[in-house]
């Protein structure tokens, strides 16, 4: 088969990405959602993005503005969706432009006629959760969450992956053994019981779970990385930059790495599928992030204990599921581009 020797390495991987539509659309479709999440502020929120007001311009979603500002009595912030401030919007001078929905993650509509978890209707068009709060809102803002949560533990646990596994490969020996046995006995602590433990003694939240997940994500890509740098480290090149006197720092960088790199890219999405399963399953088990924080977890363990409420599972498992499956169609793309036997 004919290789145009012109094309750089790194662009017939792209095209080899191209050509797997499947991924590809998977990879656009991701990005403009994920991308769609991060302005979740502009889209769902129970503050106006802008008010004008006897021509002066506000913009409540970046400042907090007390009563007083627009014509109240109270100096605590103003409720935009107070009848007051809502009648004093309809005068010729004064107008509010609120997000298309009109709910933050933790709004609690108190203007229901039915008891919660309530069925979806045209101002909550998923409904809402046990608490009156939006369906679509906390799974916008979840999402957001979750993919954020899992691209920080992608990563932290890929930078440590790969400098555990560059050591151990490179330098071999004793190194490589005493590496491996303190991953045998780091890989057999029992992880839920310490989360469960963490969780017991310091206070919930997204960094503590960072930080306790990070201490275990990074074993499953040392291996690769290890593999790697065995079998490159014994290269003519290798040998020839270490006769020349180049650092071993700069050679485990420079020459080891960018061939070593294969294994790290294509697991890329399958960790981050992982990251954000573990993130779900512990919000579900209670573990996880606190409880006011917007959570497909939450919302899931708030499924099983209202069935009734068919709208709180459904949704959120259309979002995971439709999440993870993105995910996986990009890492198979990724697979067969970076895949050596392919040209």
């Amino acid at each position: 088969m004919f290789v145009d020797r012109t094309v750089s390495p790194a662009r017939r991987k792209w095209q080899r990405f191209r050509k797997n539509r499947r991924g590809f659309y998977s990879l656009v479709i991701f990005l403009v959602l994920f991308v769609f999440s991060l302005a979740a502020e502009l889209i769902s929120n129970d503050k106006p993005f802008l008010v004008v007001y006897r021509g002066e311009y506000y913009f409540p979603i970046f400042r907090v503005y007390p009563e007083t500002t627009f014509g109240g009595i109270f100096e605590t912030e103003a409720d935009y969706k107070d009848p007051f401030f809502i009648e004093l919007m309809q005068e010729e001078q004064n107008r509010a432009f609120f997000p298309p929905n009109r709910h933050k993650y933790d709004t609690i509509n108190y203007a229901l006629n039915v008891p919660v978890p309530s069925p979806p209707t045209r101002e909550n068009i998923l409904g809402t959760d046990d608490r009156g709060r939006d369906v679509f809102a906390r799974l916008l803002y979840g999402f957001r969450l979750s993919i954020l949560f899992g691209l920080a533990l992608t990563t932290v646990g890929t930078i440590i992956g790969i400098i555990c596994g560059a050591l151990q490969g490179y330098f071999g020996g004793r190194t490589d053994l005493f590496f491996q046995r303190f991953i045998e006995i780091w890989g057999s602590m029992p992880e839920l019981y310490l989360l469960i433990i963490f969780a017991s003694i310091f206070k919930p939240s997204a960094l503590l779970l960072l930080a306790l997940l990070s201490l275990f994500s990074w074993m499953g890509l040392s291996d690769y990385v290890r593999a790697e740098f065995l079998r490159g480290r014994n290269m003519d090149y290798v040998r020839a930059a270490q006769a020349l006197g180049v650092s071993n720092a700069v050679i485990m960088y420079r020459h080891l790495l960018p061939n070593g790199m294969t294994p790290v890219v294509t697991f890329l999405p399958f960790r981050m599928s992982a990251s954000i399963l573990a993130l779900t399953s512990l919000d579900f088990l209670g573990l996880g992030v606190p409880p006011s924080t917007p959570s497909l977890g939450e919302l899931l363990a708030q499924g099983k204990a209202n069935i009734d409420a068919w709208w709180l599972s459904l949704s959120t498992f259309a979002v995971l599921v439709g999440s993870l499956i993105l995910l996986i169609f990009i890492g198979e793309a990724l697979r067969e581009a970076f895949d050596p036997r392919t040209t």
